[in-house]
């Protein structure tokens, strides 16, 4: 049986460069593969027919022949059907394949890996957060090692290819028509060896440091805000590039103001005289005191607002304001005096009568809560 001409196999023209005949073949044999068609075998042999056109055109010297003499000019090494000459049908897979598995053979290159990130949690007090800071931190890092400048090597030594891998930090493994590739177990994927590792770092090219820095901080950061320090994280290895340090906000509890967004509460105690007749009381505020009226018949749990005293957003904006709830607070260690004006004061109220509205309302609840239930 005559054979196909090999470009038209492909479906290429005779002068397809190295780059469209690797994308050709990887499509018809992503197409044929018979992992994806199981006993399939005219998809067996299109596979088949389409690598041993690949293996002939992507060899130089074989193109030439084939291009000169044909069929025959290449009989010899491509054989009637099979892979013969200098390359194995894993060596075309890998070619073709190799970036989908993790890499090519060969190289003699280390692989370059980029440093962890760091994460630090910075405590700040409410005001800082709010007006915004510069602080100093000292934080625990490793950085390239001074002694062997990152080689991991002893002085007057150097890391040496891996002899398993050939330096590709990986290994292939092929049963049958499938080749895949896994991280080389002799040098974990470094792709070279030490013999003689550096004594500071023991060979990971990485030694511990204290460093300081300076972070600066935005007005109205809060609680959970990450703040990112680009590459001062830990150092990377092979020439690779450092991480980042992610500092974590933590802002402290304030003894008087809360926090929610924008909006900051507080509780203002108020005597219950106070509350009755109204007043006039001075409440803090993170820019100063600032005089708060108190009308008349005020209860406990009111929210008075004061705009603008809050927090701006730390992504611009207005600020929120300050939210004062009044607590009506009962007094405490009094006079036998002040205990008989109370209880003659009690009596005009009863004598009265509606000067208690919520605790009239409750009463009355309560009686006909009894009557519906019939105890």
């Amino acid at each position: 049986m005559s054979k196909r001409d090999y470009y038209e196999v492909l479906g290429v023209s005779r002068e397809a460069d190295a780059k469209e005949l690797k994308k050709a073949y990887r499509r018809l044999a992503m197409k044929y593969h018979p992992d994806r068609n199981p006993d399939d075998a005219a998809a067996e042999e299109k596979f088949k027919e389409a690598s041993e056109a690949y293996e002939v055109l992507a060899d130089e010297q074989k193109r030439a022949a084939y291009n000169q003499f044909g069929h025959a000019g290449v009989d010899q090494s491509a054989g009637s059907g099979g892979f013969g000459g200098g390359s194995s049908f894993s060596d075309i897979f890998g070619d073709v394949f190799g970036d989908i598995f993790g890499g090519g053979g060969g190289g003699g290159r280390s692989r370059a890996n980029r440093g962890s990130d760091l994460r630090y949690t910075l405590e700040l007090d409410l005001e800082e957060a709010v007006r915004g800071t510069e602080v100093k931190i000292r934080i625990p890092t490793q950085v390239e090692c001074k002694t062997c400048s990152g080689s991991g090597a002893e002085k007057g030594s150097r890391p040496e290819t891996c002899s398993t891998c050939n330096g590709a930090g990986q290994v292939r493994m092929q049963q049958g028509f499938f080749s895949i590739q896994q991280t080389c177990p002799h040098c974990r994927g470094a792709g070279k060896v030490i013999r003689k590792p550096c004594k500071t770092c023991r060979g990971s090219g990485l030694e511990e440091e204290q460093k300081t820095l300076s972070v600066k901080v935005p007005a109205g950061v809060d609680t959970g805000d990450r703040i990112r320090l680009a590459g001062e994280g830990e150092a990377g290895q092979n020439g690779g590039q450092s991480g980042d340090l992610y500092v974590q906000v933590a802002v402290r509890d304030h003894k008087i103001f809360t926090r929610d967004g924008r909006n900051l509460y507080c509780e203002v105690p108020i005597s219950f005289v106070d509350a009755a007749l109204g007043g006039e009381l001075e409440v803090p505020t993170l820019d100063g005191r600032v005089k708060l009226k108190i009308p008349e018949e005020t209860q406990t749990g009111r929210l008075f607002r004061l705009r603008g005293k809050g927090v701006a957003p730390v992504r611009g904006g207005s600020a929120g304001d300050l939210m004062c709830r009044v607590v009506v607070e009962t007094p405490v260690k009094l006079s036998k005096k002040q205990k008989e004006l109370l209880r003659d004061f009690q009596a005009t109220m009863e004598e009265n009568g509606g000067q208690a509205p919520k605790k009239d309302s409750w009463f009355e609840g309560v009686k006909n809560f009894f009557d519906d239930m019939k105890f």
